[in-house]
């Protein structure tokens, strides 16, 4: 099969533990799926100098967070590695120009063992990360994207994990202002919609209040790597995930989906 590709907001950490709206779209979209031979995952919890590929074969699952509740840290995501299918994405990534370099001992970071309990609850499908380099920028991470897609010719579902909106001043200081933020939501949806891939690019000039929405940008990058991975005659759906903590948007993407898909209509332009 030819899998999909999906930028994923996985929000808090809390997600895990709180499926709210989200949770059960990303559940439908596992079901709908068959044949997928890994999950690839591209997350901005593991960034590094070049591109990194985790290569192991049982990763650990990581609780790269602190001052939760404690049955938060007994979750566990005890998903298999896909070593073979991380070498053949180095391979890719290299062909491609960029520096990489493969790591045993990397586990799944909560942006991505968070997300995938609910589109793969039983944990059987192969998992690995790429990292996202510290220095990349927009029109990198579409490129990045870009040289992964020839694997979901091979099964991979490409996962780019992020947040539509990651204000996390606004969230610690208990600042509830969802205007901003649903209209930079908005804005997004109907670039996705019209697969206006310049747009998403430049979204820091174009987009209103990206740079409140996104005062760093390691959380919306992931979004161009999913439309990288994508072509021009994938489907683009959204996924509903509604506004969390007032200014956390869970709204997510997926590109290329088998249809019948168990997602909302399709943002309108």
């Amino acid at each position: 099969m030819t899998a999909p590709s999906l930028f994923i907001s996985h929000g808090s950490p809390m997600f895990a533990l709180e499926p709210g709206q989200l949770g059960p779209n990303l559940r439908a979209i596992g079901q709908s799926l068959h044949g997928v031979t890994a999950v690839l995952v591209v997350s901005p919890h593991w960034q590094t100098r070049g591109v990194r590929i985790g290569t192991s074969a049982a990763p650990e699952t990581i609780h790269d967070f602190g001052g939760f509740p404690p049955p938060l840290y007994q979750l566990q995501y005890p998903a298999p590695g896909a070593p073979t299918l991380a070498q053949d994405a180095a391979q890719l990534l290299a062909q491609a120009g960029f520096n990489v370099a493969l790591d045993e001992r990397r586990g799944l970071d909560h942006g991505a063992w968070v997300p995938l309990r609910y589109l793969f609850p039983q944990a059987e499908v192969p998992v690995f990360q790429v990292s996202l380099p510290h220095d990349i920028d927009a029109a990198g991470a579409l490129r990045l994207g870009q040289a992964l897609a020839p694997l979901r010719a091979r099964g991979v579902l490409v996962v780019g994990s992020g947040s539509l909106t990651h204000n996390l001043y606004e969230f610690r200081q208990a600042i509830r202002d969802p205007q901003y933020a649903q209209e930079f939501v908005d804005w997004v949806r109907a670039a996705v919609a019209a697969r206006d891939v310049a747009a998403l690019v430049d979204y820091r000039r174009r987009a209103p209040h990206a740079e409140r929405a996104h005062p760093t940008e390691e959380h919306y990058l992931p979004l161009l790597v999913a439309m990288g991975a994508s072509t021009g005659t994938d489907a683009a759906h959204l996924v509903e995930g509604g506004m969390t903590y007032g200014v956390l948007s869970m709204d997510s993407f997926a590109f290329g989906l088998p249809e019948p898909a168990a997602t909302s209509p399709e943002p309108a332009a």
